[in-house]
């Protein structure tokens, strides 16, 4: 898994990222999303770097073998402003100060947290599976409170960590042929970790409060994304049918936005990474080096 791949680890200040990096070439950053770590990406990487791209792996703040600060009563220290501030400061590191950026699920949100708070770091970014925060809130219905009900649980003080601890293996059930066994194993160490799955939960409830105010405070100023930006959506999961066509709210938020549904379930990068690979390289051809 991740041959030729480097491993480190970054202090980012409040934060110690672990990152995966690779290849030769324009940079692109691909963040993973719930309840993974940067091993999801095994089956996209290498393609990325085949096509001739630096590509970074970060596990976020919290996750896998990431880790953040204490816990707070706002969860302000495990918002995507933070996180996003984590992944600006690792690719410094690393030496380049802009950078093509993918996120998925949750990794989406704090790519689109990021591109907004430093518009200059980034070149062009792709939205995997996932809409803003206060987008999915303004439409809240029955279907959606039924079949997201966990974004909710997740909000709720103790009772999801004492819940989710018990058998952290029935909660978080994973299938090692469908995420490969490596990356399989990898997420099944992290999960059985409390500090990871309270982690996790904290992502939850600073989407629901701090995140929030953020995008609101965001769409109120006027706030676009403005570089050309990606979405794309898995025709097996839910997306499109709550919502309908996911491009014509991503409108809202980015001036040159273009994207596609792809033939998947959720976790994309493991079931259909041929697809997002080629979707990924495709819009990311010409982009210069940084």
């Amino acid at each position: 898994m991740f041959e030729g791949f480097e491993e480190t680890r970054i202090d980012v200040g409040e934060a110690s990222v672990f990152v995966r990096f690779g290849g030769d070439g324009p940079p692109v950053v691909l963040l993973h999303g719930y309840p993974r770590t940067s091993a999801t990406w095994h089956r996209v990487a290498p393609r990325l770097v085949a096509a001739g791209h630096t590509v970074v792996c970060p596990d976020l703040r919290g996750y896998g073998r990431s880790t953040g600060p204490r816990f707070t009563a706002d969860h302000a220290g495990y918002s995507k402003r933070a996180v996003a501030g984590d992944v600006v400061a690792a690719m410094r590191h690393l030496g380049h100060r802009r950078f093509a950026l993918a996120g998925h699920d949750r990794g989406g949100a704090v790519a689109l947290r990021l591109v907004l708070d430093h518009p200059d770091a980034v070149s062009r970014v792709a939205f995997l599976d996932c809409l803003p925060v206060t987008e999915h809130l303004s439409r809240i219905t029955a279907e959606f409170a039924t079949q997201w009900w966990h974004w909710f649980f997740f909000a709720q003080p103790d009772i999801p960590e004492r819940v989710i601890t018990a058998d952290p293996d029935a909660w978080y059930r994973g299938d090692p042929d469908a995420m490969g066994p490596e990356n399989y194993e990898e997420w099944r160490q992290a999960t059985r970790r409390p500090e990871v799955v309270r982690a996790m939960l904290e992502d939850y409830r600073a989407g629901l409060t701090v995140d929030r105010f953020h995008e609101e405070a965001d769409r109120d100023a006027g706030r676009r994304v403005t570089c050309p930006a990606l979405a794309l959506w898995s025709l097996r999961d839910d997306l499109e049918d709550l919502y309908g066509d996911p491009l014509a709210i991503w409108r809202r938020w980015a001036t040159d936005v273009r994207g596609h549904g792809i033939d998947s379930g959720h976790h994309v990068a493991e079931q259909a990474p041929e697809a997002l690979a080629a979707a990924l390289a495709d819009f990311l051809r010409d982009e210069p080096r940084a």
